[in-house]
């Protein structure tokens, strides 16, 4: 009779040895089960990194008299002649490269001869300059234009001259003329910069502007306005942003 219970009790314990040791075989399979979809899940990954590819931009600018075109923070081109060139009139197509979506941020500067704001200094033309600058941008690949200058634009100046108009005529303008100059803001060619509080661009029309050299020689789209701040003539120095988003 002993020897039949040791036989019994041995019996279910290699029972319960057997049970166990099918679970633990079910908990690991469960384990391989769940961590399968993360394979799945990564493949959106490679559709992301596609997206973000830099395209090819043409930039095609008419200003009077300068600019500088940055894009997403980065400078991108400039003015081929400089803004100590008294009569600068001439148009620009800059190519570049960048990402979507585009920040374009500009400064352009109407020529002055001192921040007196004043131009012909000392000669019968002494007088007060005036600005306006017009810009399109085209994305090369699709030959779609995606931004081009209008009343959304946002600018602020930080340089004015002069503000007493009446000094025009001085014969010392340098002394008599009252001008303000700010600084540029920290980081305002960044994508995250707030421009919230910048006044939008004043559009004005070819004949207020005077265009001259250099702004035929480019087929304006009929979005492409010409723009500045909101006083032509003492308005000098002008910070520009807008953003594009991806078309």
């Amino acid at each position: 009779m002993k020897l039949f219970r040791s036989t019994v009790l041995m019996l279910a314990i290699l029972g319960v040895a057997a049970c166990s040791s099918s679970s633990e075989t079910t908990t690991t399979s469960s384990t391989s089960a769940l961590s399968a979809p993360s394979v799945t899940e990564a493949e959106p990954t490679s559709t992301v990194a596609a997206s973000a590819q830099a395209s090819t931009f043409t930039a095609e600018v008419w200003a009077d008299n300068w600019f500088s075109l940055y894009v997403n923070g980065q400078l991108v081109g400039e003015d081929s002649v400089p803004i100590t060139t008294e009569r600068s009139f001439n148009a620009e197509t800059i190519t570049f490269t960048a990402t979507y979506p585009l920040t374009i941020a500009m400064i352009t500067k109407d020529y002055k001869e001192t921040d007196s704001g004043l131009e012909y200094i000392g000669e019968p033309n002494q007088q007060m300059g005036d600005g306006g600058f017009v810009a399109q941008f085209t994305d090369t690949a699709t030959g779609e234009i995606i931004a081009t200058t209008n009343g959304n634009w946002r600018g602020f100046v930080i340089q004015t001259a002069p503000l007493n108009s009446e000094c025009e005529k001085s014969a010392d303008p340098n002394t008599e003329c009252q001008f303000e100059i700010l600084e540029e803001p920290s980081g305002w060619t960044s994508p995250s910069f707030d421009d919230a509080t910048w006044p939008t661009a004043t559009v004005y029309t070819a004949d207020e502007v005077g265009v001259k050299d250099g702004y035929d020689t480019i087929t304006w789209d009929g979005n492409a306005k010409l723009i500045w701040g909101s006083n032509l003539n003492t308005n000098n120095t002008i910070l520009w942003r807008i953003h594009v988003p991806q078309l």
